[in-house]
């Protein structure tokens, strides 16, 4: 008897990495797009890579289906979301569960010089904003077979590009129905943009790009450069060409009353006043955060854009979680595979 057990459970073993082995698989294409919206004189190229996920069966079919635009954070790229944090393989297990129809999700490069772009419209830098929600769709509906109408396409980031999917998704609720944004980054000033912060004195003691640049070591003060890059560039102010809310003679700090203002208007916090008609026109917004972030300013920053937009009656959906900055997202109990892809499988059109 004990032998007949052991002979079936080899055999149902064998069975259940069998039908692994021969699970569908969708694929990544990756592609180049020369953008008119990036043109620009900070010295970004202006030609992004793209990775696309096309699910199974893309191929070998005729069927048009629904885009789900995809923003990384800050010092990542679209390469990383597929070869570090296996975005196809995530896709590939939540469509075989049924978390989602086949669907393609769209990977757009926007690394800069300083680490990332804030997908955010710069005299400076280029037009991030612009390329996401419009040279980039237009190139992805021309080349693939999508469902080329807003109910179709959502927009979702984590980081840096959580906070880009909901400034897009606010200014261009004509191209997106849907967002979600993981752990969404400096979506106000609280927290971060500060007099307190020693990082704004410390990027007057850098007196070079390189030194700022160096590893992780000062990925505070390249953060708000970035910032800064997109919010209030100068092109008179070397070496970082940006002037900053708040610099310090000795101990002292004098804030730039102007400049802090062009940071106000440009945080989605704020954003929220210009554009309250727009987030009405959406079908969904979902964001959420982990409780134990090591940023601690972005569940705090969460909570008052959740508060916001309840006081405004803005429909959305706020959820806290017990995690980091980092984990319980890309893993199998996380949330992009649990949570993001089933949102936008409930919001999205897809083709009967």
């Amino acid at each position: 008897m004990q032998i007949k057990k052991s002979i079936l459970l080899l055999l149902f073993t064998a069975l259940i990495v069998f039908s692994q082995a021969q699970a569908p698989k969708g694929r990544v294409q990756v592609e180049r797009i020369n953008a008119p919206s990036l043109k620009n004189t900070g010295g970004e190229n202006p030609q992004r890579r793209v990775s696309i996920y096309l699910p199974p069966g893309y191929d070998n079919s005729t069927q048009r289906y629904p885009v789900i635009y995809f923003l990384h954070g800050f010092a990542w790229s679209d390469s990383m979301l597929v070869a570090s944090d296996h975005f196809d393989l995530l896709l590939d297990k939540a469509i075989s569960a049924g978390k989602i129809r086949p669907v393609i999700m769209v990977m757009p490069d926007e690394y800069t010089l300083y680490k990332g772009s804030f997908y955010t419209n710069s005299t400076l830098t280029g037009n991030w904003a612009d390329f996401t929600a419009i040279d980039l769709v237009k190139f992805i509906d021309k080349k693939f077979r999508t469902i080329p109408d807003r109910k179709s396409r959502g927009i979702a980031g984590h980081s840096m590009g959580g906070h880009g999917a909901l400034k897009i998704a606010m200014m261009f609720p004509e191209v997106f129905s849907s967002v979600y944004a993981l752990s969404p980054g400096v979506l106000g000033l609280e927290g971060i943009v500060e007099p307190g912060n020693l990082s704004f004195k410390r990027i007057q003691q850098l007196k070079s790009v390189e030194e700022l640049l160096t590893g992780w070591n000062e990925v505070s003060a390249n953060l708000l450069v970035a910032l800064g890059r997109a919010y209030s560039p100068n092109p008179a102010h070397p070496p970082f060409f940006t002037d900053l809310p708040y610099t310090f003679t000795g101990d002292s700090v004098i804030i730039n009353t102007q400049v802090l203002e062009l940071w106000k208007k440009n945080s989605p916090l704020n954003m929220i006043d210009t554009y309250e008609m727009n987030l009405n026109k959406l079908k969904a917004i979902k964001f959420d955060w982990g409780r134990n972030d090591e940023f601690t300013f972005i569940p705090s920053g969460c909570e008052l854009f959740s508060r916001k937009l309840e006081s405004l009656g803005i429909n959305h959906y706020a959820e806290e979680y017990i995690g980091t900055h980092g984990s319980k997202i890309c893993s199998d109990d996380g949330r992009l595979i649990n949570e993001l892809l089933p949102f936008f499988d409930a919001n999205l059109f897809f083709e009967e």
